[in-house]
């Protein structure tokens, strides 16, 4: 049987959603798969990224960090995407990037891959299973197959979000990940490479 390969792309502005691709990409990799990790390029406006100190200190930290191509995704079995939440929705980074994969789906190159989402708000109701939901949104319309952790482990009774893995950062962004939040990003990954698996078999 042929190698599950895994692609996690995702944007981080100050460094949650960081650690959580990264401790998704072991999972994968620990679960058999070959993975890719592609950060979004950045885009907002300088000016604005100057005036948070955990922004900045970011970017210098992703600078090096490969950004994804259409053939990620066309490469991949199982994608992952993450973004912290903006007022219930993705980040317009990672939203620019899923803009630019519209040939690629025309070309069917999108569908019948395995995917999943992960995010990160401020505030526990801060928005994180809107931002979920409208980001499977554009999986639907490519004919994704949308396989979210829901309830199928105890950790999801912990963390409590089905839609995916999320985490609150607290005011001020710094709210280290939980064993909860590791657990439950290890639970998503390896079911995710699972049933990538079973359908390539």
């Amino acid at each position: 049987m042929a190698q599950v390969k895994a692609t996690i792309v995702y944007y981080s502005a100050t460094g949650t959603i960081e650690q959580m691709a990264e401790r998704l990409a072991e999972a994968a990799g620990k679960a058999g798969a070959e993975v890719r990790l592609r950060h979004v390029a950045e885009t907002a406006p300088t000016d604005a990224i100057e005036e948070n100190e955990q922004w900045q200190e970011h970017r210098d930290d992703v600078a090096d960090t490969p950004e994804p191509t259409p053939e990620d995704l066309t490469w991949a079995d199982v994608v992952f995407f993450g973004t912290p939440t903006r007022f219930g929705a993705s980040a317009s980074q990672l939203q620019a990037f899923i803009d630019t994969l519209g040939p690629t789906w025309q070309a069917g190159g999108l569908a019948d891959k395995v995917y999943a989402g992960f995010t990160s708000s401020q505030t526990e109701h801060g928005g994180q299973e809107s931002t979920l939901l409208s980001l499977y949104q554009a999986i639907m319309h490519w004919g994704g197959i949308l396989v979210t952790p829901g309830y199928t482990d105890p950790v999801k009774f912990q963390d409590g979000n089905p839609y995916g893995v999320s985490h609150v950062t607290g005011a001020d962004n710094d709210a280290p990940l939980e064993d909860a939040d590791l657990a439950a990003l290890d639970h998503m990954a390896e079911r995710a490479v699972r049933v990538a698996a079973k359908l390539a078999a």
